[in-house]
């Protein structure tokens, strides 16, 4: 006879591909598939994972989500939801590590597109912090301990709360903008062309016009410029739209590549795992240095309780688009 767990896995791999065809748009289930040949492939850069790049025969031929997918919990006017500054991180210190370690990658990379010179970054739905890397903080560096730090020019934020993005020391300018708002546009507040990189971070879930936020972003990148949306799985549950919270991670994935694909003409769209390994635990010291040195010991069970923390913990995920030359 075939052992019950046998039969149990069998059944489980003939189930997964019907259930991630539960989500309307086909890619979904094109993902999935994708995930699996591509076997976490590395960037050429640090530590960020590939799980799948679109191809435009994966995206169905017309946007395919309806209104009833923007559908929240809360409908009122997002104004007053976001009208006291919350200056706390919506997502747990590993996962901060990582966008801003996943910034300086992508910064790395827009700086040497342009050929050099300073980035110009406009941050969409910012808020205290846009978690852009600094001088000497966080992990990255080259093979001579020398951190790379792009430079950046105009660094623009968009909003909700004026308090919180005055306090966000990264920002040259800033305009405070309802984008959920019928009227409210990105392209109002900036010419075409005018950013090399575009950052949405932890707040595509949000979005109740998608379509038009993902034109206007398509608008203002200059030619070869980026779009890096990233997003976890924490979220104000009454404020996220209905088609996220009925989403794991691969379908929520597929939505961000499809709200990209809808609003402009992207020569890449690639989906990422953003978050960095797991630290290596410390060596322990020996019995005979921790009674000569009781310090050590606190020390070591301090870095090894560190360590443990940055396994498991929230997830973090990016889908980037590249704009064309031309």
């Amino acid at each position: 006879d075939i052992p019950a767990q046998i039969i149990s896995m069998l059944n489980l791999l003939l189930i997964l591909p019907v259930l991630a065809l539960r989500i309307r748009p086909n890619s979904a289930y094109i993902l999935s598939l994708k995930y699996a040949a591509v076997g976490h492939r590395s960037s050429r850069l640090r530590h960020r994972r590939e799980i799948a790049a679109f191809d435009p025969e994966d995206f169905p031929p017309t946007f395919p989500y309806v209104d009833r997918d923007f559908v929240r919990l809360d409908s009122s006017d997002d104004s007053r939801f976001y009208a006291e500054p919350r200056m706390v991180q919506h997502v747990d210190d590993r996962a901060v590590q990582s966008l801003v370690e996943y910034y300086r990658e992508e910064l790395q990379e827009a700086a040497a597109a342009k050929g050099g010179g300073a980035v110009d970054l406009l941050d969409v739905c910012a808020s205290w912090t846009s978690h852009l890397p600094r001088p000497n903080v966080g992990e990255a560096s080259d093979k001579d301990g020398i951190v790379e730090i792009p430079e950046l020019g105009r660094v623009a934020g968009i909003g909700m709360n004026a308090e919180e993005l005055q306090s966000n020391d990264a920002l040259t300018e800033f305009a405070v903008l309802n984008l959920n708002l019928e009227g409210n546009r990105i392209s109002d507040a900036y010419e075409k062309c005018s950013f090399d990189v575009v950052t949405l971070s932890l707040s595509v879930d949000y979005l109740t016009n998608p379509l038009e936020v993902f034109i206007d972003i398509y608008s203002v990148l200059r030619p070869g410029g980026r779009c890096c949306v990233t997003f976890s799985d924490r979220c104000f549950p009454t404020k996220a739209v209905s088609l996220w919270l009925d989403a794991d991670d691969i379908d929520r994935l597929t939505t961000v590549a499809n709200y990209m694909h809808a609003g402009g003409q992207w020569t890449e769209i690639v989906a990422w795992d953003a978050k960095l390994p797991p630290l290596d635990p410390p060596k322990r010291p020996g019995m005979k240095e921790m009674i000569a040195t009781p310090s050590l010991g606190l020390a070591w069970a301090t870095a090894n309780a560190a360590a443990a923390k940055t396994r498991g913990g929230d997830p973090l995920y990016s889908v980037r688009g590249l704009k064309g030359d031309a």
